[in-house]
Parts: structure tokens; C-alpha cells; sequence
């Protein structure tokens, strides 16, 4: 049975939360899909999803594979795309949704280096830490930071995000240096929190309440909060995209490193279409290399 049906059955059964449904978008039968996908965990000797009656969730291994799954399958697919794309002139308008805080720290030189390379593509940055609908607001690629989430969306990793826990020297000082989780109880916490509850509010809101320390002062901005820790505000734990710069030059200091929320990512979002337009692969694939897998904010500390 071939490898890649059954990557693609199992990934279309994630991305469209039924056997049934996934079957109508392969243009396959539900028995063949569900064959596929059997055939996949025999062969991988793991279970990759909890069947019932009414739904079908991914288990543990099934999450991480299926993020390496969906990954082989784009790979497969940009080759594939790109060969087609090599005729068609890069060009238009490109709109591009991205975080607020990330874009403006570290998108405006990869913007002015890619319209280097294509001057014929016109870009639209829009930047938002709204979870937007690409489809309905008409945006070629959104730019999201978070975890991988089921979607039928395709979702491709540009770089990792790390998270820190930091605070000024001088509040260090004054307040004592955490040594433990539960010693953040009698620290001032500067707390991350975004109206519409969108994945980096929920994974902020994870750690805070697994350090359990409660917040004194609430932004919808990280570079606000990273300001207000330089002051010596409190404790605060953001991206390092935006504290890096300030615990190199001595502003802030990293804590509990070996308590550091889980890694997130930096993922290029865009709707599954056959035939990709040349600006949206050109983007991707331009985007794909620049960060690298140690990205320069992360190497520079």
C-alpha cells in the first residue's frame, strides 16, 4: 500500500474530523480511507486516533506525527508546485496578516529583502494579533504564533518560538531571584492577555497558571509588558523575539530557564489550493529560509 495515500488519508482525516468527510474530499470511499488509515498505525505499530460513535480526536503520538505527516505532505506538494510556478511571472498583490509585536521587530527587513528579489510583487502587511479568517478577509498568507491546531488550512513551520521568563536586575534585586516555581507566589507578575482569546493568550494563560503566581498588571502588547519589566514592574514571560535585545544588553534577566513554558512556532498559514500562485509559493519559500532553525534573536543571547 502506498506511503504517501495513507499520510494523505490520515491527514485528511485530522483536518476534516470525520472518516466520512475526509472520504468526500479524497474522492475515496470511507471503507478505503479507514483501511488507509489502518494500514498507517500497523505499520507505525502506534494508535494515531480515539474512534466513537461521533468523533475522532488524535492521540498523543498522533498530534506529533501528524505535524511531521502534514510537513512531508507540503514538501511533497511545494516541489510539485514549484515546477509549475517556474513558467509563471511573480507578481500582484500580496497580502500578509502577522502579530503586531513580531512584524514590527522582525519582519521590515525580510519584506524589503524579498521585494529585492521580486520587485514586482506589491505587499499588503496588515498586523493584527486577532485570529483572522484569511478566507473572508481576503489575505493570501497569515503569519500566526501558537501550536499547530487541526484546520484544513495548510500550516507551515517557519521557526521556532521560545518563551522566557524574565525580569529587571534591579527588581531581582530588590524582590530576590526565583529559584523555584512556587517562590513566583510573592512576585509581581506582568500578565500577556488578547480579548479574543487567541493561542498565544491561551498558552501565556497555561504557564502562568502552572507557575502559579498571580498577575498585577494586564497588557494586550508584549513590548509593553517587556517595557514595563525593564522598569522593574515585575515578572513577565514573552517571546523572545522581543526580550532578547533586552537581556543581551544587561535591561532584563532570564529566570527559572529550566521552567521555561514549551516552545512554540511561527507558522506561514495559507488555504489549500492545487495550483498555488507564484507570489504566495515565492513568499513561503522565501520565508522558510530566512529565520533558519536557531533564529538570530535566539542565538544572539
Amino acid at each position: 500500500m502506498d506511503k504517501i495515500e495513507t499520510m494523505k488519508a490520515f491527514s485528511a482525516v485530522v483536518a476534516e474530523g470525520s472518516f466520512v468527510k475526509a472520504a468526500e474530499k479524497l474522492l475515496l470511499s470511507p471503507q478505503l480511507v479507514s483501511k488507509y488509515v489502518a494500514q498507517l498505525e500497523e505499520n507505525l505499530q502506534t494508535r494515531l486516533l480515539n474512534r466513537t460513535t461521533r468523533r475522532v480526536t488524535l492521540t498523543e503520538e498522533g498530534r506529533s506525527y501528524f505535524e511531521r505527516c502534514n510537513q512531508v505532505l507540503l514538501d511533497i506538494e511545494e516541489m510539485e508546485n514549484s515546477l509549475g510556478n517556474l513558467h509563471q511571472k511573480v507578481s500582484g498583490m500580496l497580502s500578509i496578516s502577522a502579530p503586531m509585536s513580531f512584524a514590527i521587530h522582525h519582519l521590515g527587513a525580510l519584506m524589503v529583502a524579498f521585494q529585492k528579489q521580486y520587485p514586482e510583487v506589491d505587499l499588503n502587511l496588515q498586523l493584527t494579533d486577532k485570529k483572522i479568517d484569511i478566507l473572508e478577509d481576503g489575505i493570501d498568507i497569515a503569519l500566526r504564533i501558537g501550536k499547530l491546531q487541526d484546520s484544513a488550512l495548510i500550516a507551515k513551520k517557519i521557526a521556532p518560538i521560545n518563551l522566557v521568563i524574565c525580569a529587571s536586575p534591579e527588581y531581582l534585586r530588590e524582590y530576590g531571584v526565583p529559584i523555584i516555581p512556587s517562590d513566583l507566589q510573592k512576585h509581581r507578575y506582568l500578565r500577556y492577555v488578547y480579548s479574543d482569546n487567541s493561542t498565544i493568550f491561551s498558552q501565556f494563560e497555561q504557564s502562568a497558571s502552572a507557575l502559579k503566581f498571580r498577575s498585577h498588571f494586564i497588557a494586550n502588547n508584549g513590548d509593553l509588558l517587556i517595557s514595563a519589566a525593564i522598569e522593574g514592574g515585575g515578572v513577565t514571560i514573552q517571546p523572545s523575539f522581543i526580550a532578547a535585545k533586552a537581556i543581551k544588553e544587561g535591561k532584563l534577566q532570564a529566570i527559572l530557564p529550566a521552567y521555561a513554558p514549551e516552545p512554540l512556532g511561527l507558522y506561514a498559514v495559507y488555504t489549500h489550493r492545487k495550483f498555488l500562485a507564484a507570489k504566495v509559493r515565492c513568499f513561503i519559500d522565501f520565508i522558510s529560509d530566512y529565520y533558519g532553525d536557531i533564529p538570530y534573536w535566539d542565538s544572539e543571547v
